[in-house]
């Protein structure tokens, strides 16, 4: 694994990695950063009190302390720095030999799943993991990691992967050469499954994979099996994922709705989306209910995934909207994210929440005028947006990184690093899980 750690505010390093024959990878820990220059040897000067006869004791210990609250730290935090740093303690080889299995594997479930991969050099037992049912287990059953961005590209036509882990501001590469040579894109991610489409000669297909596992398979064609806009959605609880094919026009028909169960391992039709002009093909799910832009008739078209139909949504857009895109965030949220002003040097980037009951955009936030000038230098400058769990990330062509928006914190971020500096890249969210089963 090739791992380029890039702290998301200022500071940065580099970190190398191996990759592991049996499809993982792991990471070897080896940082690298400059060291500070020392602060003792042969012929340093002697600055402190104690080693200079006849100077006059300036030690902290003489003068008054005024104890305050580090600036950041909530008190629990404060009460843990407050504390007498102890030694190391030395631990004994044979008690932790003798720690009991189901100990040993609710202790490694709660690692960052990247973590995992270095750790199973450690004995054979723990190289095993991944084939443990009884790990795999407890690792269901405990939170995901954090969110994660994914981005794909092909460099000379060999797919390549790289993941961003937030919790631990690291970039992670993954090696996806498992995967066939086609023609595919990045539909997106759910429930740590990765799904892919696109053509293999002259057919059209779908894929879904675990890029932790290396897991994949192809998924049955579809009934009107022609290109179009896909979405996926994983249901934990029910161990299970559901792939959508929106309506389309092929030709002088149209084609209905397409649903696949991986239960059933089938594709079912569904109604025809009425007529209507769409603004974007950029889609949104929350709630079991997908969303769409359109522009005749203005609003949204909301597909319901336990009816099977369509309806229209009349909430208008905001005025001076230039682009906007649909953000799916927690439980019913639904936020839309667009430029607004008709000319550059009055434009901002603006985020809107939908207000269900009054059918209403209301605003909640704007981008500050320094991230929006560093983000989009031009005023016909593309970017691309796209969220999970309330999180928001914006991406422009011209630049090598990403910007993030806290929708709960209110808080705004750049995520820097190689991987997100290529031109053709593809990015989404990703939750890393091994318990995630393509099946």
């Amino acid at each position: 694994m090739d791992c380029i750690e890039h702290s998301s505010e200022a500071g940065s390093g580099e970190c190398s990695g191996q990759l592991v024959e049996n499809g993982g990878f792991y990471g070897d820990g080896r940082c690298y950063k400059q060291a500070s220059p020392p602060r003792c040897g042969g012929g340093s000067r002697n600055t402190s009190p104690i080693g200079r006869a006849g100077s006059r004791n300036t030690s902290p210990s003489r003068q008054k302390v005024v104890k305050t609250k580090p600036r950041g730290l909530d008190e629990e935090t404060l009460a843990t720095f407050g504390k007498a740093v102890h030694a190391d303690v030395l631990m004994e080889d044979s008690i932790w030999a003798m720690l009991p299995e189901d100990l040993l594997h609710e202790i490694l479930a709660r690692v960052p799943p990247f973590l995992i991969f270095r750790l199973r050099s450690v004995c054979k037992r723990w190289n095993s993991l991944l084939q443990d049912s009884s790990f795999l287990k407890f690792h269901s059953s405990v939170p995901s990691h954090g969110p994660c961005l994914l981005t794909f590209w092909k460099n000379s036509q060999i797919p390549q992967c790289s993941v961003f882990s937030l919790p631990l501001k690291t970039w992670y590469r993954i090696p996806f050469t498992f995967l066939p040579q086609w023609a595919f894109w990045l539909v997106g991610s759910s429930g740590g499954l990765v799904c892919f489409s696109g053509h293999d000669g002259l057919t059209f297909k779908t894929l879904v994979c675990n890029p932790l596992t290396q897991a994949w398979r192809v998924l049955p064609s579809m009934h009107y099996n022609q290109q179009r806009q896909l979405i996926m959605v994983v249901d934990r609880m029910d161990r299970s994922f559901k792939v959508i094919a929106t309506s389309d026009i092929y030709g002088d028909k149209s084609l209905p709705t397409e649903v696949y169960d991986s239960k059933a391992d089938s594709w079912s039709v569904h109604q025809i989306m009425p007529a209507v002009n769409l603004c974007s093909s950029k889609m949104a799910y929350c709630d079991s209910r997908l969303y769409l832009e359109t522009l005749s008739p203005l609003g949204l078209m909301m597909y319901r995934l336990d009816t099977g139909g369509w309806e229209h949504i009349p909430a208008k857009f905001p005025r001076s909207l230039l682009d906007g895109y649909l953000v799916a965030g927690t439980q019913k949220r639904l936020f839309l994210v667009g430029r607004i002003g008709l000319y550059s040097t009055l434009q901002s980037m603006r985020i809107w929440e939908l207000d269900h009951a009054k059918i209403t955009w209301v605003e909640i936030n704007r981008m500050p005028p320094k991230y929006f000038r560093a983000l989009l230098r031009l005023s016909a400058e593309r970017f691309e947006c796209f969220g999970q769990d309330n999180l928001i990330c914006f991406t422009s062509w011209n630049q090598g990184k990403g910007l993030l928006f806290d929708v709960d914190k209110k808080i705004w971020s750049w995520i820097g690093g190689c991987a997100l500096q290529s031109y053709n890249n593809q990015v989404c969210f990703y939750k890393p899980r091994f318990d995630a089963s393509i099946y």
